[in-house]
Formats: structure tokens, sequence, C-alpha cells
């Protein structure tokens, strides 16, 4: 049975009440929540809207302006651009499962530096930087994985587009649009008399 997720109440003097301990939290406090993977609901006090991305998204806002950000003006502004657009949908999905695939190559190198590095190797930074340091192959061999699983996810995602478009544009032509996908095949043209010359003439 999955654990009940802890309810916090935001309330309109941007307050958060943590209704498991009875105590008013900070954003540093959701995060360590996050950190340690335990699930909880942030909600709007007086109306119980569903704050919980928007509070996620603080987080990363602070994060991003730490000094240390993970993503690039350039990304973000991609990232801008797909609001509203046709792939927007999918772009998140594509996200969502690079993020998963990433996930499971760092589970991997976890897994393998246990024996070095003991039972919670990621909380010794100084330690996991040499580890990551003397596996250059083998993570190497991960990333490699990683990009080849990324670009698979793309292709997939590629060819469930084209298939939606040869639905839609294959059930409604529209005048003037030549269909990339469906090939039409013209009636046959009727067979015209061979060229009659001076020779044909000269026989009548």
């Amino acid at each position: 049975m999955s654990e009940e997720a802890r309810l916090i109440k935001k309330y309109p003097n941007r307050r958060l009440y943590d209704t498991a301990t009875s105590s008013y939290i900070t954003l540093a406090d959701v995060k360590k929540l996050v950190l340690e993977q335990i699930p909880f609901r942030v909600v709007d006090a007086k109306t119980n809207d569903d704050l919980t991305r928007s509070i996620l998204l603080q987080i990363i806002l602070e994060e991003e302006s730490a000094g240390a950000p993970m993503f690039s003006s350039d990304m973000l502004s991609q990232i801008i651009r797909f609001y509203g657009n046709a792939m927007q949908g999918m772009m998140g999905t594509y996200l969502e499962k690079n993020i998963q695939t990433f996930m499971e190559i760092q589970r991997r190198l976890q897994e393998q530096s246990l024996g070095k590095l003991g039972e919670n190797p990621m909380l010794n930074t100084e330690a996991w930087s040499q580890f990551v340091k003397l596996q250059g192959p083998a993570i190497q061999g991960l990333m490699t994985s990683y990009l080849e699983q990324s670009a698979q996810t793309f292709l997939e995602m590629q060819q469930q587009l084209q298939k939606q478009a040869r639905n839609i544009f294959g059930a409604f032509p529209f005048p003037n649009f030549s269909n990339p996908y469906t090939s039409f095949s013209a009636e046959p043209k009727p067979e015209t008399a061979p060229d009659q010359g001076p020779e044909t003439e000269r026989k009548s």
C-alpha cells in the first residue's frame, strides 16, 4: 500500500503549514521532503486548490538562481516556445521519459559504487567524485546507452506524430495540397494516335 501524501497548507501570508508535524515549514523543508522521497501535496488553505506544482517550480527557481544552474538560457527559451505549440504534450512526455532513463543510469552507478563507498555514496561528495573519475569507461558506456534510448524515444514519438498526420491529412485533403503520405494513382490517360506525318498522307 502506497504511503499517504503528507498535506501541506499554504496560507495567504505565503506561509506553509505541515499538518503532519503541526508546524510551519519553509521551501527548504519541502525540498528535503522531495530528496527523501516523501510524498506530499500542497493546497491553498482557503480554496483547497492544488499548489504542488507551483511550490516545486519555486524550489527549482531557487536552485537555478543559487549559482549552479542545471538549465541554460537557450534550453529554457526552447522549453518556453513549446507552450501552446502542437508538440507541447509530446515534448512533456519526451522530457519525462528522458528523466526516467537518466534516473535508471544513476541507480546503476549507485549499485556499482556500494562496495567501494558504503551504503550512501551520494552523501559523500568527494568520494563520489573520485569514483566517477575512476569509472570513466563504465559511465561512458551508460551515457551512450542513455543517448541511444533517448534517440529511440524520439523516433517512436516521431513515428506516432507521422501516423497522426497520415490520419488527419489523409482524411481531409485540401485543395492544391500534395499529400506526402498517400500516393494517388492517376486515372490512365487515353492513348493518343501516333503522329501521322507526310509518309501516311502519301499512302492515302
